[in-house]
């Protein structure tokens, strides 16, 4: 069994009340990253959304490049770009000059959307996401290979080379983020990794066979990943819950609340107070706890993929003050990622 250990998902997101200008949010994402490789993670991982009223990240590739510019050694991620969102040759040129930025060190993780509002303000059509999605990753691959871009089953291009190619022969891997079984087998089919998230061993387990079996039936050869991504908070005290409760309220609000913000401009709103229910189900869908207990869960997961697992803390915590942010990140790393190494 291996695991590897990111950290995320960064989103510079403005968080109700928080003082801070865009300008030292961003610069706070480029110094947790270079943070985040000091202490010892492996990858560092942002996301994206469109058109939300607390300007959750919406170009993850030049963050990406930046925090490639900022580091050395760990892998620079998307978990996860909205690749139906994004004309595919310029994705496969923008990825390009990351990977080359980051000397090799990139990871393009796609998914498809799933916000109307997303799709109507950028000119795609909703029902054409999955399609869209498809001829993209054929896109990418026959852009990096150094083959000309004719494109995929529905999108269309005359024949045109993309330079520069990537660092690495082929391109970053393309790892697919998805949720229901008919996406779970698509990332297995189209992807050199899957990327999941809400999940339980169980569950995982069921997932992570699913792609494999898919990518297999496939003729797919060489290895394919399996990424997850959950909420975490490792803590010495028992003050953790309190430290952590409503940065994590928040950041799953927010999700809730985007379809109600339509069109909202000004300053986000802070969510409604909390009910005795959602704060029981917000504690069951995060790693909270000692460093001892957060170790068993992650390693609960692990051994449920039969192993590798690159595991994803997201420790990035909108609004969290930046002394606690730090210090979560280092007992994480200091107390966490040894006892599982």
């Amino acid at each position: 069994m291996t695991i590897t250990f990111g950290f995320g998902l960064v989103t510079c997101q403005r968080f109700p009340g928080d003082p801070r200008s865009d300008v030292e949010l961003y610069a706070e994402a480029l110094s947790l990253a270079e943070e985040a490789e000091l202490l010892g993670f492996d990858s560092v991982w942002t996301s994206e959304h469109h058109f939300v009223d607390d300007a959750y990240l919406p170009s993850v590739l030049p963050l990406s490049a930046a925090m490639a510019a900022r580091t050395h050694r760990v892998l620079i991620g998307t978990a996860l770009l909205l690749a139906p969102l994004h004309e595919p040759i310029r994705i496969a040129e923008d990825v390009s000059v990351v990977d080359l930025i980051a000397g090799g060190r990139f990871i393009l993780g796609v998914g498809l959307g799933w916000r109307e509002e997303e799709f109507e303000g950028l000119g795609v059509p909703l029902r054409d996401r999955v399609h869209r999605l498809e001829d993209s990753v054929d896109v990418y691959r026959q852009a990096w290979r150094g083959d000309l871009v004719t494109g995929g089953a529905h999108l269309r291009y005359p024949g045109v080379p993309v330079r520069p190619l990537p660092a690495r022969g082929g391109g970053p891997p393309i790892w697919i983020g998805a949720l229901t079984e008919p996406a779970i087998r698509r990332a297995g089919r189209l992807g050199d990794g899957f990327m999941a998230t809400d999940v339980t061993p169980s569950s995982l387990r069921e997932q992570t066979d699913l792609a494999r079996s898919a990518h297999a039936a496939a003729g797919r050869t060489g290895g394919f990943a399996i990424g997850v991504h959950l909420p975490t908070f490792a803590w010495r005290g028992a003050d953790a819950w309190e430290r952590v409760r409503d940065h994590h309220r928040y950041v799953a609000w927010k999700y809730d609340d985007m379809d109600g913000s339509r069109r909202r401009a000004g300053e986000p709103p802070a969510p409604p107070p909390v009910s005795a229910q959602e704060e029981e189900e917000l504690r069951e869908g995060i790693l909270l706890g000692s460093p001892e207990e957060v170790a068993e869960r992650i390693r609960a997961l692990a051994e449920s993929v039969g192993g590798e697992l690159h595991f994803i803390a997201r420790l990035y915590w909108p609004g969290m003050e930046p002394a606690v942010q730090r210090e979560a990140m280092r007992v994480f790393a200091k107390e966490v990622i040894p006892s599982l190494r």
